[in-house]
């Protein structure tokens, strides 16, 4: 039997209206949805983005909910993944496709990654379709050019003492998941003394997103912070 192929789809930042081509197609298709959730009582962001498409199909289809709890333990997480990759790897074995939804790009800081390194490693098909990333639809919707010329992007995950080492070195920084900062980054921030345009988004593309000039205060989530300095040193 002809073994399936196991598919990762970016579903972009929130907005269904900013899913790929390709990524509906392909979500019209496949066998097999699987939409990990942080939470047993949450549902998965990523499936109610694609729902409007997933209404749509004529053909059956299933879905996977593994859990993909938010926590920092790494040995911990490596046993949900595992798990994770067990189910799916039991579907591409009966010769169903399998698509794994996961938000904004499948390679910009996505969980995605840690399954398919073991689905890749077993000799199975897979596929790649990357989505709109959070940070260029933040940008987007606070019509905010991100760079320009020979200007430097960072995308900051996790604020550190590594980002006061560098802070010199870049022109923009997107600070991802603003919710799971300190102050620490107002202020780092704050240190620089060059004239910077602060933007944060939270929901972004979605029915209740809220853009904010500056930090935001309540921090929720799905929150990005956008620090675009003017003037660079040369």
């Amino acid at each position: 039997m002809k073994k399936g192929k196991f598919i990762g789809i970016g579903v972009g930042p929130g907005d269904p209206d900013l899913l790929t081509v390709k990524a509906v197609k392909a979500l019209n298709k496949v066998n097999v949805i699987c939409a990990p959730k942080s939470s047993k009582s949450k549902p998965s962001v990523a499936l109610s983005i694609i729902n409007p498409v997933l209404n749509d199909r004529e053909s059956k289809y299933e879905t996977l909910e593994p859990l993909f709890p938010m926590i920092e333990d790494k040995n911990e997480l490596q046993k949900y993944w595992a798990d994770a990759a067990h189910v799916i790897i039991e579907k591409l074995n009966k010769g169903l496709d399998v698509a794994f939804i996961t938000l904004g790009d499948p390679s910009v800081y996505s969980t995605f990654s840690y399954v398919f390194k073991i689905i890749e490693g077993m000799d199975f098909e897979t596929m790649i379709i990357p989505g709109i990333t959070s940070f260029t639809g933040c940008a987007a919707s606070a019509k905010m050019q991100l760079a320009e010329k020979d200007e430097i992007i960072v995308i900051v995950p996790k604020v550190d003492e590594r980002l006061s080492q560098i802070m010199a070195c870049g022109d923009t920084f997107v600070i991802m998941k603003t919710s799971r900062h300190s102050d620490m980054l107002e202020d780092i921030i704050n240190q620089d003394k060059r004239d910077k345009e602060i933007i944060s988004v939270q929901n972004c593309s979605m029915k209740d997103e809220k853009i904010f000039n500056g930090f935001v205060e309540d921090k929720k989530y799905l929150s990005t912070t956008i620090v675009k300095f003017k003037n660079n040193k040369k």
